[in-house]
């Protein structure tokens, strides 16, 4: 594909002005490559544009991108939702999947704006933080567009309300029409997937409002009971949560289904 046809075939993707339309193409292509430092001057070099009109470009237009991935996840969203199958090649009893995960971007410079330290699986990183949203619809990944983390510093600076990652999730999930993309469906075959960051009964709370499913990977810091156990645990201790041991080779799940009955365990908080 030559650069004429690169052009044609975002101008079709990605409603962008055609005054904007070079310059949001170079700042992509440059996000794309492997550098060492993502940076405005970066991006001049690369492209040969000057560093101004990126500037402009990403000060004037910054719900250009939200409210293209927003169209973008849409339209490919009805586009698969016309037949759908349930997930794993019909193994799964749901026929929507949504996975939530933190990525961190890596510091650019010593003096990086928002960025924090923060604890990710194998020690500290000091850089910015993403929360990834994706659907999966006839085992294909539709990325939605991601949740921005603020560090209290950025927020006191820009006169913003403070939230931690929990707490953008809860009104991510609140505010998420699946209508919007999908049309009508049936709430108990979706699934929400994600790790021990967000075993939070806040975030679990708001998922069983809205009659959805999850999969959520429990903390260290939770204990597991027998049924016989948990019949013998006062409630105010306890809380239920359905899960299955499942398969999804798309989504990085490696447990099989041990068989088709709902298997439920109980945690102690």
């Amino acid at each position: 594909m030559n650069f004429n046809k690169l052009t044609n075939w975002l101008s079709t993707h990605v409603p962008v002005k055609y005054r904007l339309r070079l310059v949001c193409l170079w700042y992509l292509l440059f996000l794309m490559i492997s550098t060492r430092k993502h940076s405005l001057q970066e991006a001049a070099r690369f492209s040969g544009i000057n560093t101004s009109q990126f500037s402009k470009f990403l000060k004037n237009h910054s719900e250009l991108a939200i409210l293209s991935l927003h169209d973008l996840s849409k339209k490919q969203a009805k586009q698969f939702s016309n037949v759908m199958n349930y997930l794993a090649n019909n193994s799964l009893p749901w026929k929507i999947a949504i996975l939530i995960d933190s990525t961190i971007q890596h510091r650019s410079s010593l003096h990086t704006d928002n960025s924090k330290r923060f604890n990710h699986g194998k020690g500290f990183v000091i850089g910015h933080q993403w929360t990834n949203i994706v659907i999966i619809i006839n085992d294909v990944l539709i990325p939605l567009p991601p949740i921005p983390f603020y560090s209290k510093n950025y927020c006191r600076k820009n006169k913003l309300e403070y939230k931690t990652e929990n707490e953008l999730v809860i009104e991510y999930i609140n505010n998420l029409n699946l209508k919007d993309y999908i049309g009508s469906h049936n709430p108990r075959e979706v699934l929400i997937a994600a790790d021990s960051g967000y075993d939070d009964k806040n975030i679990e709370n708001t998922i069983a409002d809205k009659k959805w499913q999850f999969i959520i990977a429990l903390k260290k810091t939770r204990s597991v009971k027998s049924e016989n156990e948990y019949s013998n645990t006062p409630k105010s201790l306890c809380v239920r949560v359905d899960v299955a041991s499942i398969e999804l080779k798309n989504l990085q799940f490696e447990r099989a289904i041990e068989r088709s009955h709902d298997h439920r365990i109980f945690t102690r908080i």
